[in-house]
């Protein structure tokens, strides 16, 4: 249902997103008719006694041409730039039941386990993973001395005793760095929105794809 209401607003909007319609609200072919008619209106009002250098008319044709053809290269970005998105669309759509990882600063616990990794930059003596509840109340796992590359964890909300909701994430180090978490999750839907591409993703839910950072495959559950 939501991917139709996108399409609806598009259908809607697409004279106010049409690249060949200017600011004026007028379709290049007309901004071309108005620009020849103020050219030949010119030409028969000028003087005759200090005709206008014939130059200067030259100069404005160049510059209709040259207004034409940004305008055509505009159209044609923007249908190449659309059928790119839609590429995206159904290739990512193939994708969908695959676990995938994802740079994330939340992620939404139930009773599952729930992995993810931090990349570290350098080497520490302490790594903690903070997980901040709706309610403000922070939960720190220390993950203890890593060596620098990715950290793997797993997150068990029963031992940990935590209850299930929406949590941000974030993790630090003592030697002052804040390396990004990633946590893995199955991609349940794709859809192409007025922001752009997209993903619902469990353990995270909506995200960009500009955020996937592996994709591990399908599970032989999702296969099924």
């Amino acid at each position: 249902m939501q991917t139709n209401g996108l399409f609806n607003n598009s259908t809607s909007s697409s004279s106010a997103n049409d690249p060949t319609v200017n600011i004026a609200g007028n379709t290049a072919a007309q901004t071309q008719d108005m620009f020849t008619k103020l050219l030949v209106a010119q030409i028969k009002n000028q003087d005759p006694l200090s005709p206008t250098d014939p130059s200067q008319f030259v100069n404005q044709l160049t510059q209709l041409s040259q207004t034409e053809s940004l305008q055509n290269l505009s159209t044609l970005t923007s249908s190449n730039a659309s059928v790119l998105q839609s590429m995206q669309v159904m290739a990512l759509g193939a994708q969908v039941g695959s676990d995938l990882m994802v740079t994330s600063n939340s992620v939404s616990l139930g009773t599952d386990k729930v992995s993810g990794q931090i990349d570290q930059a350098n080497a520490s003596t302490q790594t903690i993973l903070t997980l901040t509840g709706q309610d403000g109340t922070a939960h720190n796992i220390n993950l203890g001395a890593q060596g620098a590359g990715p950290v793997a964890f797993t997150l068990d909300p029963v031992a940990l005793g935590l209850p299930a909701g929406n949590y941000t994430l974030a993790a630090s180090t003592d030697t002052k760095e804040t390396p990004a978490v990633d946590v893995a999750g199955r991609l349940n839907s794709v859809r192409l929105s007025t922001n752009g591409i997209v993903l619902n993703v469990a353990n995270i839910g909506d995200t960009s794809p500009s955020y996937i950072t592996a994709f591990n495959g399908k599970s032989a559950t999702a296969t099924q």
